[in-house]
């Protein structure tokens, strides 16, 4: 399962927290946008970044995410081949601040589109800073321009109701960033799960946005338990998705995490952990080029003893 997403992982390690600038310089030239109808009227648009949600119908279109800014035409011209509406984007929702997920942003915007995220991910983007593991993965992110910004914002929750669809977007507390949401299509019996919820193998948990494992588990094991069992999955990256495959990424990241934390209380390093292969009866099956076992090992030790934690500081 984790070859079938190498492009993708590939295209997340470069671009996952690129800057404008640096996802301008990416060549998008080749990339196609896969449309796929999930259920109801909701579809599913994959490219080079996070997966995207559309909503789409007689009231016009609602975005979840919108991958980066060179794709914004394709993705345009890809709901239009639909020839379900001519409607424009009316609303876009974010997921969280990682510019694989927002990069569109500013061109839907400019097209008459609403921006709606959590209150951090407006923040995180003025901001700019440091996004990683609190170890080996991270890079550097510049503040994002003003058209990129969310315009509305939510503390907890907030509802879209569009297309005889409630729209639904659920805070979920320090899971890959502190400013995740989680999307529902009750309607449609349709979740959108960002970066929670990853089919690449390790997730990357970006400890230094505030992110955390313990919140991803939580996150997660909410979900399962709000939703009916036959609810249709869009994870941030990968294939659709199921609550059973859920419930294995969840087991994964709690069996690994009660290695790592066995291993703390033990006082071992990070380094003893990494060379003595702690996780390497799941490495097979989940490292990947982008975050592998001792990248994942770095992730755990860091969210479970918030060793590698940046604290949220509110900017104006």
């Amino acid at each position: 399962m984790m070859r079938t997403f190498r492009f993708a992982v590939l295209t997340l390690a470069a671009l996952t927290v690129a800057t404008t600038a640096g996802a301008q310089e990416q060549d998008f030239s080749k990339v196609t946008i896969k449309v796929s109808r999930v259920s109801g009227n909701v579809y599913m648009l994959e490219g080079a970044g996070g997966n995207i949600a559309a909503s789409i119908g007689d009231d016009g279109i609602v975005l979840v995410d919108d991958e980066f800014a060179p794709l914004a035409p394709k993705i345009a011209a890809a709901l239009k081949s639909l020839n379900i509406t001519d409607k424009p984007v009316r609303y876009i929702i974010n997921t969280h601040y990682h510019f694989d997920h927002t990069g569109g942003n500013a061109p839907f915007a400019a097209e008459g589109s609403t921006v709606i995220a959590h209150d951090n991910v407006r923040t995180r983007l003025i901001a700019g800073g440091t996004t990683g593991n609190g170890g080996s993965v991270k890079m550097t992110n510049k503040p994002a321009d003003r058209a990129t910004l969310p315009v509305i914002t939510f503390d907890h929750d907030v509802s879209v109701h569009l297309n005889g669809e409630d729209i639904r977007a659920l805070h979920f507390p320090s899971g890959h960033t502190d400013g995740d949401a989680i999307i529902f299509f009750p309607k449609a019996n349709v979740v959108h799960m960002g970066d929670d919820y990853v089919r690449y193998g390790f997730p990357f948990v970006d400890v230094d946005s505030g992110g955390s494992v313990e919140g991803i588990i939580k996150a997660c094991e909410s979900v399962i338990a709000k939703l009916p069992a036959d609810v249709k999955v869009i994870p941030g990256h990968g294939q659709l998705s199921n609550l059973d495959e859920v419930r294995e990424y969840v087991k994964m990241l709690k069996d690994t995490s009660a290695v790592i934390e066995t291993a703390l209380k033990a006082g071992k390093s990070m380094d003893q952990m990494k060379k003595e292969q702690l996780l390497a009866a799941w490495s097979k099956q989940y490292s990947g080029d982008f975050i592998n076992a001792d990248a994942y090992i770095e992730t755990l030790y860091n969210s479970l003893s918030h060793s590698g934690h940046t604290p949220f500081v509110k900017h104006n």
